[in-house]
Order: C-alpha cells, then structure tokens, then sequence
C-alpha cells in the first residue's frame, strides 16, 4: 500500500482554496495531492481484489479532482464532505458501466429480493435454450409432480404447497399469508415449504 500526504488542516485547506479561486494552480495541485489519502479510504470499501486497487485508485482520483474543481467554498462543508461524495460517485458510475459492458455476469449473482424478502439470483430468472425446450418436457411431468404432491408429503406440506404455488387451481398466497391462515409463523412455513420441495426433487432424481 503506497504512503499518502498527511491531510490538509481546517486553516490549510481554507488558505489553498483561497489562492486557488484566485487562479493559483499550484494550490489545485495541493488540494488535490493533501486528499489523496481520502481516495485511498473510500476505495477500500469498494475493492474486490489487490488488482482492482490500482484502477480505483485511478478512478477515484479523477472524482476526487472534479470535486476540487466543482467545490464552492461559501458552502458550510468541508472540502473533504464535499470530495469523499464526488469520488464516490465516480467509483460507483465505473463499477455500474463495468458491469453492465460486463459479458461474464455470474448466473449467482443477487438481483435483489423478492416480495418474501428472499434474495434472487440471475440464475432463477434466465431463461436458457434448454429451458425453453425443458418447458415442453416440464408439462409432462406435472402429473408425475402432483402424484408424488399427493404420495410423498404429510397432510401439512401438501396445504402449503398448494396454497404456495396456487396447486389444483387453488389461490396463491405468500409465506406471510400462510402463516397467518394457518396459525403459525412465517419462517416455520418456509422450512416446510422448503422440506417438501426437498421431498419431490428427491423423488424426481430417484425415479426421474
């Protein structure tokens, strides 16, 4: 890890903004140079690998100089406030751009969450070419799924599923509204909603 400059004091920091707004160029340099430090510190946050480092550095440098060049000085902030949110927006902008251009997009990676508060993954939503072929083979196994519905699962794993995923035409519900219904909590219906799912994918891969 590379030594930065001290940072600037209070009175430091209003001296140089001073001769800067009054054309020194020099006093740019150290304002820019005197907060290189804060670069470091936010970068930290955002730094996957010591790789990365380098290019954040980088890029939160050019935050950090938009932010001297942009800062007002008759705003009751500090430079520094000020700076730490250009250089992170800077970062931030880099990382989203990156990913979007990003062909290597993990299949895990969290999306967000869905309205049961459980994370979603880009794996749950993609949709494949074997998918779409899979979905003709996957109306066929819906009779074998409600005959091993009927044979595998207790009386109570049965009524969660089917009231879950809206089985027999039934209406769907959340694990919130389950819970309710049935007069117990909602992490206990997703343990059982889980178990039984467990139950049938077993049974699939036995029997296929």
């Amino acid at each position: 890890m590379k030594s930065f400059p001290q940072p600037l004091t209070a009175a430091e920091e209003r001296y140089y903004l001073q001769r800067y707004t009054e054309g020194d160029l020099e006093a740019k340099h150290i304002l820019i140079e005197r907060n290189l430090r804060l670069v470091a510190h936010i970068v930290k946050k955002y730094q996957s690998c010591e790789e990365e480092m380098e290019d954040l550095l980088s890029i939160g440098t050019i935050g950090l100089i938009k932010g001297v060049v942009t800062f007002n000085p008759d705003k009751c902030v500090r430079l520094g406030t000020y700076a730490a949110r250009c250089i992170e927006n800077e970062i931030l902008m880099h990382l989203r751009a990156r990913k979007k251009s990003s062909r290597e997009v993990s299949l895990y990676e969290p999306i967000g969450t869905d309205r049961e508060g459980n994370e979603i993954q880009l794996f749950d939503i993609i949709e494949t070419e074997d998918d779409a072929h899979r979905k003709v083979a996957l109306k066929d196994d819906v009779k074998t799924l409600y005959t091993r519905v009927e044979s595998e699962l207790s009386p109570r794993e049965r009524l969660v599923l089917k009231m879950r995923y809206g089985l027999y035409h039934e209406e769907e519900y959340t694990q919130r509204e389950i819970a309710g219904k049935l007069g117990i909590s909602r992490s206990y219906v997703s343990r059982i909603e889980k178990k039984a799912i467990e139950k049938i994918r077993t049974e699939f891969a036995k029997h296929g």
